[in-house]
């Protein structure tokens, strides 16, 4: 009977191991199948473009067709995959440093003239007197009038050290000015701002994740706790950063997380690259009070950021769920100098949930891509216990809905108006008080009144394009004829007067006066400073963290 079960065992071994080695060999021969079908589908490739290139009637631009070609090849992945070629590479750059030649500007142009809407602290155009509001008549001796604006952006970009013509227009006197502008190297700061709002809570604005930002986070932190020792806790505001380098995120979070924390960690195709990223050093300060505040455009690294302080409970989020990316990007080098950007992992955050809301992989008949439901989205557990999901962004500890401009106020600033009023402001009033008092007078809106008569700022309220919307429905329905007294009636109640409109939003409309004219004086410190007084997201984080109570039920 032994005998018999010692045989059996061996049976069952050799059947154990003649299907593992056949799956070895299916394997082997799978991916050997794969590199044929590539090599014999590049071989068919090489020949059609010959044969087209030798016989087709007409002559064909060989680069334009080789860039149709990988261009179908990307629509089949993600839109973070990407072909760089040699005269793109600053851009790439730029997304990595924050780094670019230039002279310092940011431009608005339109088929009658081209404005300049910001200049950067300590730029060369900084340096040379130019203002927001200045009007470019022309670059390098060529009118600037019809000019695309991504023309206007090449020409003002170059290397540093090489000279830039330029002649503007006056925006009040209409005086012109012939200037030459050294270009430099531009260095867009990752900390675009740090004080204290709410006179005892710091406040740190990061708006990219590029070479040093975790650095100059930790400068302005640090800054911060010498300036005000009784700091009660710090806002972290990642809102609208669209992210950056990974490693930048966890050099941020290491600066409230202690040492030999994961903070993250990357799977993909190639085992040998899955990595976990921890920790470092000691944390700068594992125990002030953190809010995290994030909207629907923080991605990527700000999300790395935001749901390593979720998972390990060091902090708060507050605002809006993030964007949902949680995929990692490599660059890999390709012939004549150009680069391959290509998606080659997804992140995990240390709860072990990848937060990507769209799965590329899996397209619907149309070939469309769709976001993951709620329904199949799934439950990870933070340190403390708490249930956070999979699949969909960071969903905050604490919701607040984003601020809604009004209609009026979108097309107040659409059409420029309340910039061009903040030029007429800043050169009729030399001097105001600081960014973070200075308040609008009665008088002084009043005077914006004044100067919007006889301008054409025309718009259709939200509830006049939904009745148009079922005007259009019920024509098409044929139900019109029998509701056409109603609707006519509906439609003169809603008519909307614009100066109403304007004194209803009033609030709304000076505060956007008050931002604008704010960086006029202060450059982009001042617009934010100004902002911070009337940001809801800033006044609940301020809120929870002056109640120590709340601020710790949100991390139960």
């Amino acid at each position: 009977m032994r005998a018999f079960f010692r045989r059996k065992r061996g049976i069952v071994l050799v059947l154990v191991l003649l299907m593992a080695g056949g799956m070895s060999i299916m394997a082997y021969y799978n991916e050997k199948d794969k590199y044929f079908e590539i090599a014999k589908n590049l071989d068919i490739f090489a020949a059609f473009y010959r044969e087209l290139n030798t016989y087709y009637v007409d002559e064909l631009p060989p680069e334009k067709l080789m860039y149709k070609g990988i261009d179908a090849m990307l629509e089949e992945t993600d839109p973070y995959t990407d072909f760089v070629p040699e005269e793109n590479l600053d851009e790439l750059k730029f997304m990595a440093t924050g780094r670019y030649g230039g002279v310092g500007v940011s431009v608005n142009t339109d088929s009658e003239r081209t404005v300049i809407t910001d200049v950067y602290e300590g730029s060369p155009m900084d340096k040379a007197g130019v203002k927001p509001g200045d009007i470019i008549l022309s670059l390098d001796g060529k009118p600037t009038k019809g000019m695309e604006q991504d023309e206007i952006s090449r020409i003002l970009k170059g290397a540093p050290g090489s000279t830039l013509a330029m002649v503007t227009k006056h925006p009040v006197t209409g005086a012109e000015s012939n200037k030459k502008i050294v270009r430099e190297e531009i260095n867009v700061k990752a900390v675009s701002f740090s004080g204290v709002t709410g006179t005892d809570i710091g406040y740190i604005r990061m708006t990219q994740f590029t070479e040093n930002s975790g650095q100059l986070v930790q400068s302005a932190f640090e800054e911060l706790k010498k300036q005000y020792p009784t700091m009660k806790g710090l806002i972290l505001d990642l809102r609208g950063n669209p992210g950056g380098l990974l490693d930048e995120a966890v050099s941020v979070a290491n600066i409230f997380v202690d040492k030999n924390k994961l903070i993250v960690s990357t799977k993909g195709k190639v085992k040998s690259w899955d990595r976990e990223y921890k920790t470092e050093e000691p944390a700068v300060d594992a125990r002030i009070p953190l809010v995290v505040l994030t909207n629907r455009s923080s991605a990527s690294a700000s999300e790395i950021v935001a749901g390593a302080i979720q998972d390990l409970d060091r902090g708060v989020i507050i605002g809006q769920r993030s964007f949902g990316k949680g995929l990692v990007q490599t660059t890999r080098p390709l012939p004549y100098n150009a680069k391959l950007k290509v998606t080659t992992a997804k992140y995990y955050t240390p709860s072990g949930r990848c937060i990507q809301a769209i799965d590329y992989s899996h397209r619907n008949s149309d070939g469309e891509v769709e976001s993951m439901p709620d329904s199949l989205r799934r439950s990870f557990s933070t340190t403390a216990g708490r249930k956070v999901k999979d699949g969909g962004g960071i969903e905050p500890d604490d919701a607040v809905e984003p601020t809604m401009l009004s209609q009026v106020a979108i097309t107040l600033l659409r059409k420029q108006y309340i910039f061009d009023y903040a030029t007429q402001y800043y050169y009729s009033h030399p001097k105001v008080s600081p960014a973070n008092t200075f308040v609008l007078s009665e008088d002084d809106f009043a005077d914006f009144l004044k100067y919007l008569d006889g301008r054409n700022y025309s718009y259709k309220t939200r509830s006049e394009e939904a009745l148009e919307s079922f005007q259009a429905t019920a024509r098409k329905e044929k139900y019109y004829d029998a509701v056409a007294k109603e609707f006519e009636a509906l439609q003169v109640k809603m008519k909307h007067d614009k100066k109403q409109d304007l004194l209803k939003n009033k609030l709304e409309v000076k505060r956007l006066l008050e931002e604008e004219i704010a960086n006029r004086y202060y450059m982009q410190r001042g617009r934010i400073e100004k902002s911070l007084s009337s940001d809801n997201e800033v006044k609940e984080a301020i809120a929870v963290l002056h109640t120590p109570e709340r601020y710790q039920q949100l991390l139960k």
